[in-house]
């Protein structure tokens, strides 16, 4: 199967890596820029990302769209959020009506405050789309972890060939028709592992932030449905399951940014300017989106206001005491 994945980011190598061990499989990488690929290709044999794994020599990378692209069957979108509106216009000359998309992309869009999909499904308007979260860390994958994705798409063809393109490899599918649900446990999870870090930077131990983790379960459950998604999703690797592993571990640049939060603002600003702190920046968006459909969330109300405004993180507490 030939297999087209936009992004050169570690979750999108990892599961470079992953597909390739599907011998069926034939897999390229676009990447951004001429720098990057020259960086990629040079630590092919110990890949520093994601901890000096090997990248195949037969995983192709290039700058080229339309070589990407070409006999493409899946293309798999592993860009940062932000980018999804150029890099759908890029690529649509490329596509075709078979094309099956999968959106591994976090996050909620800045200033629109409208998930990926709906995004992409502005410039590319297709049926052939599907969007993947789940408890996984790029690293993991890499390494052949067994490690699971949940798949939300409408289409039973969608998922059937994702299926089939990660059989033989370290990647479990389950099946899911709720992308709204799916796409937010997999932005939303973020924020709440930087308050988990949060936490931890307060000298707090693992009971409270299980008491964080399961009063946010109960939250996104309810906003999850009032969005128009379903419940059960926060059930699926895309809800508890991603939301146990981001909001547990020092893996996560979401909790560590929290854990430096509590601990050094300064120390914080540094972290959150040499490393992709999807939280943060869905924090954003979320907060954002809150205030458009009406909806209240008070967890996300005060992760906000101690992230954005310097309040005090010990208010957790308060919250979560008094809630």
């Amino acid at each position: 199967m030939n297999i087209a994945i936009i992004g050169s980011g570690v979750f999108g190598i990892a599961n470079a890596i992953s597909l390739y061990h599907n011998k069926e499989n034939n897999i390229i990488i676009w990447t951004e820029s001429e720098e990057s690929l020259k960086r990629i290709e040079a630590t092919r044999d110990n890949f520093e990302p994601l901890g000096g794994i090997k990248i195949p020599k037969s995983i192709k990378i290039t700058t080229s769209y339309e070589e990407a692209l070409n006999g493409a069957q899946i293309v798999l979108i592993m860009v940062a959020a932000k980018f999804i509106n150029d890099v759908c216009k890029n690529i649509k000359p490329y596509t075709n009506k078979n094309t099956i998309f999968i959106i591994g992309s976090k996050g909620i869009e800045q200033g629109s405050c409208r998930f990926v999909h709906e995004v992409f499904l502005d410039s590319i308007k297709t049926k052939n789309l599907g969007v993947i979260s789940g408890p996984t860390f790029a690293i993991d994958i890499a390494n052949l972890e067994p490690s699971a994705l949940a798949c939300a798409t409408k289409n039973d063809k969608v998922f059937n060939k994702l299926r089939n393109a990660y059989h033989d490899t370290n990647v479990k599918l389950r099946r899911s028709k709720d992308l709204i649900g799916t796409e937010l446990s997999g932005s939303i999870k973020n924020v709440v592992a930087i308050a988990s870090g949060m936490l931890e930077g307060l000298g707090y131990k693992e009971s409270t932030r299980a008491f964080l983790i399961t009063e946010s379960l109960h939250d996104i459950k309810e906003l999850t449905y009032k969005l128009g998604g379903n419940k059960k999703s926060i059930l699926s690797y895309a809800g508890v399951g991603d939301l146990l592993l981001t909001a547990t571990s020092t893996k996560s640049r979401n909790y560590s940014f929290g854990v430096l939060l509590a601990q050094d603002k300064k120390k914080a600003n540094e972290f959150l300017e040499n490393n992709t702190v999807e939280g943060y920046y869905t924090l954003k968006s979320i907060y954002s989106l809150l205030r458009k459909k009406k909806v209240k969330m008070p967890l996300i109300d005060l992760i906000y206001k101690i992230v954005m405004n310097d309040e005090d993180p010990k208010e957790l507490i308060n919250f979560l005491m008094n809630k």
